[in-house]
This record gives C-alpha cells, structure tokens and sequence, in this order.
C-alpha cells in the first residue's frame, strides 16, 4: 500500500471511531478533529476525498459494502428460506449493533435512493440468497419488502417494540423478528408458475 492510500484509509478509520463515538450526530464532528485524531493535515481531508461529507459518506458505504460482501454463499442451509433469514438476521443484527453508521446510510438511502446507494446493494445481496425454490417474479419484490421492513423496524425501534412486541435490544428478539417477516413472505410466493 503506497503512502496516499495508507493516510487515506486511516483518516476512514478514524472518521468510523468519531462517527460510532458521537452516534452518528456527523454536525459535532469537524474536519479539524479527523485530522487531529487521524495526525495529517487538515488539507489531506480535502484532497482525498472532497469534503467531511463525501468522507462520511465513503465510511458508511465501505462499513455496509463489507456487511453485505459477507454474505457467505457456502453456508450450507436446506432452503431459500432458512438462508435469507440467516442473511437478513445478521444485516439487522449490524443494524442494532452498529446504530450510529446504520441511520446514517439508511437516511442517505432515503434521501437519494439509487442503483448503487446501501439499500440496493443489500437487496442484492439478499437476492444470492434465493436459489431457486423461490419465483424468480417475487425475488425482487420480496428482497426489497424484506429491507424496507428492517430499516422501518430499525428506525422506529421503540414504537416498533409497542407495536409488534419484539425486543430489538436482543438478539433473540431481532432474530424472531426477521424470522416471521421471513415467514409471512415466503408465504405469500410461489415458484415459478
């Protein structure tokens, strides 16, 4: 890795601990303290990547980015169904576990949503999770059901608990969650007709 690269990913990692230290709120978090804490210039901030911005921005995308490349194909499970809901319960764990990068990118999404913005990408990802028993009609459609259901959860957390009665602040609530969500989906596909 050559000298530009490493200061550019350091002042990715650094910005990361900020963003996860100040939960998200970026407007407390200034150029001048990424440079201070990543010990560069505060002009490297701007030759590298624009703006804080377009540096946070790239930190979410590359945070989400290695969430979804995790999704391992390998994993040997009976069915679409069992492997979607292994997939979706991991994403929403990050979620819960990682708060701070979550609202940020799924707000982003929100506000520009495109082919290529974190939300897409997920439902991707999800889609290398249906093999074959599911339709191939209903595979997009049940991704993007899937992701829209766990960012609403995820950012209504607490109404969401009053509501449906699942325990976000677990892990075996998150996991019951996703696995009716799943449930309720795949019952409403059939295979290809």
């Amino acid at each position: 890795m050559d000298k530009n690269e490493s200061v550019k990913n350091r002042i990715i990692e650094v910005t990361t601990e900020l963003i996860g230290e100040y939960n998200g709120d970026t407007k407390r978090i200034t150029a001048r303290m990424i440079a201070e804490k990543a010990n560069v210039g505060l002009g490297l901030i701007n030759y590298h990547f624009g703006s804080k911005e377009s540096l946070i921005t790239e930190c979410v995308q590359r945070i989400i980015g290695n969430v979804v490349s995790a999704f391992s194909p390998e994993n040997k499970f009976p069915n679409d169904r069992e492997r979607l809901t292994a997939w979706a319960t991991a994403v929403f764990d990050f979620l819960f576990e990682n708060p701070a990068i979550s609202r940020i990118s799924i707000l982003g999404d929100m506000g520009s949503y495109t082919a290529d913005c974190n939300s897409v990408l997920t439902q991707q990802g999800f889609l290398h999770a249906l093999r074959g028993e599911t339709g191939e009609k209903d595979r997009g459609i049940l991704v993007f059901i899937l992701t829209a259901a766990m960012q609403a959860a995820f950012l209504g957390s607490e109404a969401a608990k009053q509501i449906l009665g699942y325990d976000f602040t677990e892990h075996e609530g998150r996991a019951a969650f996703i696995r009716r969500l799943t449930d309720i989906l795949f019952e409403g596909v059939k295979g290809d007709e």
